[in-house]
């Protein structure tokens, strides 16, 4: 493991010459687990001590599990302003994978919002359209042809992150639509790939950057109206949704408070989100984009989507010293976006 990190490259040339005096000159050292856990157990006082409490556990955890990252994290302060955590390669294109699954589920929600769409409007499920890729429900129904609501497709995007309800939302709206809105929010580089079928397409690429604005833009109520932002809130911050990397190692409550969209295809292992306070701030936002060669044995890591590959490790130890860190604190911003407590059923 490397014993020193350099700063200019957790900061990222030409990218948020802010965070350097958050972050100060701190030289972070290698750690045992011990004090690791003791210090992401931590709260922080306020959001500059926050900020170098996860700059050091980022800059830690990203060292021993090896790969290329590009990564943008931010904490909100008391006032809502953004104070910078980590900015490394933050202006980097980079394969999104299912990370993009949340603009393309923004741009069907920007129909919806124009009236042009439907939450409940059914779409057709045929065997054609199917991915059997071992990955979300569709594939497994073995009943077809067969139709969904737009809704409970956007649903299985987000929390299965089920690649044949991609399809499901490309018949509604095309790719080149999917782009042509992207673009006129402001993401020139959040764009999804078209195919030679229109209504099909592969997810893409996008910057840090971009997916931390997308994200800010969302809570901030300025991406979609607030019914759409609600419900695009509510499903990613769902127990349903991804929970192997940054949630794993939270309890069920504090999952609640944790909105997430991790993406995973080739040496590809990333995931963005947003974090919120007690009383319903968005907090903290983090996006993380690994690939490349990482520590251990890569014949292993090769096909390893889960949390003991070594990318989503040290984004389940960074998950739970950025909660820790933040948990205690609240910002004045006016929007709010309260969870509804975790209840089970058996039944019945």
């Amino acid at each position: 493991m490397e014993t020193n990190v350099n700063r200019r490259r957790l900061l990222g040339l030409g990218t948020v010459a802010a965070a350097g005096a958050v972050l100060g000159t701190a030289q972070v050292a290698g750690a045992e687990d011990a004090e690791v856990d003791t210090e992401v157990d931590t709260v922080a006082k306020d959001a500059s001590s926050a900020a170098r409490r996860i700059f050091q556990v980022y800059a830690r955890e990203t060292a021993k599990a090896g790969g290329t990252w590009s990564s943008y994290v931010s904490v909100a302060d008391s006032a809502g302003d953004l104070v910078p955590a980590v900015a490394e390669r933050a202006d980097e294109v980079v394969e999104a994978y299912s990370v993009n699954k949340i603009a393309v589920a923004a741009a069907v929600l920007d129909k919806i919002d124009r009236g042009l769409l439907t939450l409940d409007q059914r779409v057709d499920v045929t065997a054609d359209i199917v991915i059997k890729d071992t990955d979300g429900i569709f594939g497994l129904d073995g009943a077809y042809p067969s139709s969904v609501t737009l809704g409970h497709a956007m649903a299985a995007l987000l929390t299965l992150s089920d690649n044949t309800a991609v399809r499901l939302c490309g018949l509604v709206c095309p790719a080149a639509e999917v782009n042509e809105i992207l673009r006129g929010k402001g993401f020139v580089h959040t764009q999804v790939v078209p195919v030679a079928n229109p209504n099909r397409f592969f997810l893409g690429r996008t910057t840090p950057a971009e997916t931390h604005t997308l994200l800010r833009k969302l809570v901030g109520g300025t991406l979609l109206s607030a019914k759409s932002t609600e419900y695009l809130l509510t499903i990613l911050r769902s127990l349903s949704a991804f929970t192997d990397g940054v949630r794993l190692d939270l309890t069920s409550a504090e999952r609640l408070r944790v909105a997430t969209k991790a993406g995973w295809f080739n040496d590809g292992r990333s995931e963005a989100g947003v974090m919120f306070s007690a009383d319903g701030k968005p907090i903290l936002t983090y996006s993380l984009f690994a690939s490349g060669a990482f520590s251990g044995d890569a014949a292993v890591n090769k096909d390893d989507y889960a949390s003991t590959h070594p990318a989503v490790k040290a984004r389940t130890r960074l998950g739970k010293a950025m909660f820790r860190s933040v948990e205690k604190l609240t910002a004045t911003t006016a929007r709010t976006y309260a969870t509804a407590p975790y209840r089970t059923s058996n039944g019945g």
